[in-house]
């Protein structure tokens, strides 16, 4: 099954592409390599939450948050290639907006790759790291970025 028509299976939708908010683009090819950049919880042009996780926002809402940011990071891919043309996830990395107690940053970036899996399948299976930070842009709880394999 394609990746568009699983997206579809589980009423997933890819957003419009982010419109890039420095001197940088949503994605970029090297090779059969596409490397995005890093997405933040926008829905419909709007930061979908802010504030530190651990704190403002709890480990349940970034994991979703964490989801929403990955539609946006394929919705680049899907900009740039196509999204039926994606044969593997290679690479996932997160950043978690942490108060300094929270050590859950795992969990959270859970979000990004239990979503992958559900639409890739055993391609959607990636290394990962996922990092707390002090803050991320706009405030936001969770930055999410992608390394995919194209075919």
């Amino acid at each position: 099954m394609s990746a568009l028509a699983r997206l579809k299976e589980l009423g997933l939708t890819l957003p419009p592409v982010a419109t890039p908010a420095g001197a940088y683009i949503p994605a970029r090819r090297s090779g059969d390599l596409v490397f995005t950049a890093g997405q933040v919880p926008f829905v419909d042009g709007k930061v979908a939450a802010t504030g530190k996780v651990g704190a403002a926002v709890t480990p349940e809402q970034a994991y979703d948050l964490a989801r929403i940011c990955t539609l946006n990071a394929l919705a680049a891919v899907d900009g740039l290639v196509g999204l039926d043309s994606v044969t593997g996830v290679v690479k996932v990395v997160g950043f978690v907006a942490s108060d300094p107690s929270f050590t859950g940053q795992p969990g959270v970036v859970n979000g990004a790759s239990d979503l992958l899996g559900e639409i890739f399948g055993d391609a959607g299976a990636h290394a990962r790291s996922a990092v707390g930070v002090a803050v991320l842009p706009l405030d936001v709880p969770v930055e999410v970025e992608l390394v995919v394999e194209v075919g």
